[in-house]
């Protein structure tokens, strides 16, 4: 597994590079933004560990930039900020990033959140199943997913891992309430860290792809107080 981190200060960057690549990961460092881009087109890595504050552009901007290039690998993003404000880590998760760590963090706690993430593809990858409802088919073997938008002409949709593992759950238990824990509890398991409204942000993402009008859901619908639901009659 590939990993680029990004992070302007040398000490912080080296003392991560040297937990991950104990763990047997392949790493690569750099401390500018624009540099990050590049090396993302380059190698391709399977993750990033990005620092919300960097010279030229800041992660914010780095970890747009990844999630709207078509045609690219869509990796994991740890995004790494010294701020703790709550309005931080929503800001930083909903421009694309899957989890969110505040310095000064453990060593080994990263650690544990990388391979967490990286379990997701693991753990979804082993399954031979399709699920299909009037307007969507999810197959979990070729991890694709494609919307039917007329009687004959499907397309396929551009999701990231996490996307189309939510959405697959959804479609799993048509009609079923899943709640933040719940949610949380299927897609990233027990090693999650985290703050549990990153599944709102991510449930704001899909719906921009899915729903015709994602002001107005028609299939992933909100039930006030509890959750989330999918519905495709």
């Amino acid at each position: 597994m590939d990993i680029l981190i990004v992070e302007d200060e040398a000490e912080i960057a080296q003392l991560i590079k040297l937990y991950l690549e104990k763990e047997g990961f392949s790493c690569e460092t750099c401390r500018d933004g624009n540099i990050a881009l590049q090396l993302f087109r380059d190698r391709q890595p399977d993750l990033i560990v990005l620092d919300l504050m960097l010279p030229g552009l800041d992660g914010l901007e780095v970890c747009a930039r990844i999630r709207q290039q078509p045609g690219s690998k869509d990796p994991y993003i740890l995004m790494l900020t010294a701020k703790g404000e709550e309005i931080d880590r929503i800001i930083g998760l909903s421009t694309g990033a899957d989890d969110y760590m505040v310095k000064p963090f453990s060593p080994r706690e990263l650690v544990a959140r990388v391979r967490a993430l990286l379990r997701r593809s693991l753990r979804h990858g082993t399954q031979s199943q399709i699920y299909r409802t009037p307007h969507f088919t999810v197959d979990l073997d070729q991890r694709t997913a494609t919307r039917q938008v007329a009687a004959e002409e499907a397309t396929l949709l551009d999701l990231t891992p996490l996307e189309f593992d939510m959405l697959a759950t959804f479609m799993s238990y048509p009609g079923r309430v899943w709640n933040r824990t719940q949610l949380v509890e299927k897609l990233w398991g027990e090693d999650f860290f985290g703050d549990e409204r990153v599944v709102d942000s991510h449930v704001a993402r899909l719906r921009k792809k899915i729903e015709p009008d994602p002001s107005h859901p028609s299939f992933v619908k909100t039930v006030i107080g509890v959750g989330y639901k999918f519905e495709d009659e």
